[in-house]
């Protein structure tokens, strides 16, 4: 996997007195694309919390790179949170406002982005002129305007239309590989995971990790025999099979 860019050891997280993570170990290395698959409850999105520092472990250590400090992290919710008031270019720079990035945030390099993932059309609208996709793209932008080196999201596309899902995750996988930035997304969606992601990290009920699978460049027909497999993990764990959504 190479150099990692961040390590959870023996991670556990409780809400009052429901553990939600138990005994966690996962490691993500610098520029690789993992997704995170889990039923409701699982505990996917307090483990992407903890990564983006939103959240703080009960037990455990989370590690980062060789330097020790955290990356640079950018974090895109379900819902895209835009800044009603402000037109898409204005959301998309947002980020220049707060004090971390005032010093270093390239406004040329946002334009830049927008312009070369189909955004700059968009520009002068304003949020409520935005379909549910065009929001998300803008929201993920907003996300990598501020160059981060790793990159977190959370069931993004889950609440869009099946076609306009497929539109977006081709999209995504496209800026990821051409920003080379280090991912990890919380899906319930298989094939979604199958899709975009080098490697699937199954969490169980139990807030436990329960299987894992490298993806790679494998062919249609190996993704389908993963698929399959998944399933049977998401059986055998009686996370709610009839739950998940192709």
């Amino acid at each position: 996997m190479g150099t990692e860019s961040v390590r959870v050891a023996q991670g556990s997280k409780r809400f009052g007195s429901v553990t939600v993570l138990r005994d966690i170990n996962f490691a993500v290395g610098d520029g690789e694309f993992v997704a995170v698959l889990g039923s409701s409850g699982s505990g996917k999105s307090t483990l992407l919390r903890v990564l983006a520092g939103l959240e703080s472990l009960d037990g455990g250590a989370v590690t980062w790179n060789s330097d020790g400090n955290r990356p640079r992290t950018g974090v895109v919710f379900q819902r895209p949170l835009l800044m009603p008031w402000l037109s898409v270019a204005e959301n998309v720079a947002y980020a220049r406002r707060f004090a971390a990035h005032r010093a270093d945030f390239d406004q040329a390099r946002a334009a830049e982005l927008m312009t070369r993932f189909g955004v700059d059309q968009l520009a002068d609208r304003y949020p409520d002129q935005l379909s549910g996709g065009q929001a998300q793209r803008v929201a993920i932008l907003r996300a990598v305007a501020t160059n981060p080196r790793l990159l977190l999201l959370d069931e993004p596309f889950s609440a869009l239309d099946p076609t306009t899902r497929t539109d977006l995750q081709g999209w995504l996988a496209q800026l990821a590989a051409a920003l080379q930035v280090t991912v990890v997304l919380v899906t319930h969606d298989i094939d979604e995971a199958l899709r975009l992601a080098e490697r699937v990290v199954l969490l169980g009920a139990d807030g436990r990790l329960r299987h894992q699978w490298a993806v790679g460049a494998t062919t249609p027909d190996d993704r389908t025999g993963l698929r399959q497999e998944i399933l049977a993990h998401y059986d055998a764990d009686r996370i709610g099979v009839a739950g998940v959504r192709s």
